[in-house]
Order: structure tokens, then C-alpha cells, then sequence
């Protein structure tokens, strides 16, 4: 999970992922799936660098945000799905206020 000042960072990469396909395409000559691989490369290697982890989905790095989730639960350490989330979807707990 990234930290904001992380996630600002590699963001970057992911905002104008469009523009980087049609870049690449134009560039390479490459069909669509091919130019999508390519594009994404530069947000999995910074993910990689930032993590140590390595994601083979771009579009998987839209969830590593930490600010999406909520705090551990109380019960069973998992983070809650949302920042407002009453309930651990896991194991079921009420959030301790």
C-alpha cells in the first residue's frame, strides 16, 4: 500500500496513461495490447522501486492507495474497505470508535 506522498509520486505516471498509449503506438507501430504493456511499464518499475513488490496490472495500482482503506480493525488487524466503514468486512466486528 502506498502512502500519499508515494502515491503522489507515481500517480504521475498513471494520470496520462492514455496519452502514453497513443504515444507508444505512434512511436512503435505496436497494436493496442501491445502499447498498453508498454505504456505501463514506467508505473510498474516505480511501483516496484517504492515497494519491492512486483505488479504485473497497471490498472491493479489504482488500489494500492492506503487513503481508500480505512484503519485496522480492532478484531482481526485487516484494514477496513473505507475510511467510513462501520463494519470489518472479514470477520464482521463493529469499528471501535
Amino acid at each position: 500500500m502506498l502512502e500519499e506522498h508515494e502515491w503522489d509520486e507515481l500517480a504521475a505516471f498513471l494520470h496520462d496513461f492514455i496519452g502514453r498509449i497513443k504515444k507508444v503506438r505512434e512511436e512503435k507501430g505496436l497494436s493496442l495490447a501491445d502499447a498498453r504493456e508498454q505504456a505501463g511499464l514506467d508505473a510498474l518499475h516505480r511501483y516496484r522501486e517504492l515497494t519491492g513488490f512486483v505488479e504485473t496490472n497497471v490498472n491493479a495500482l489504482w488500489h494500492h492507495r492506503l487513503s481508500l482503506f480505512g484503519p485496522p480493525c480492532s478484531s482481526c488487524g485487516k484494514p477496513l474497505r473505507t475510511p467510513r466503514a462501520k463494519h470489518c468486512a472479514e470477520c464482521g466486528v463493529a469499528r471501535s470508535q
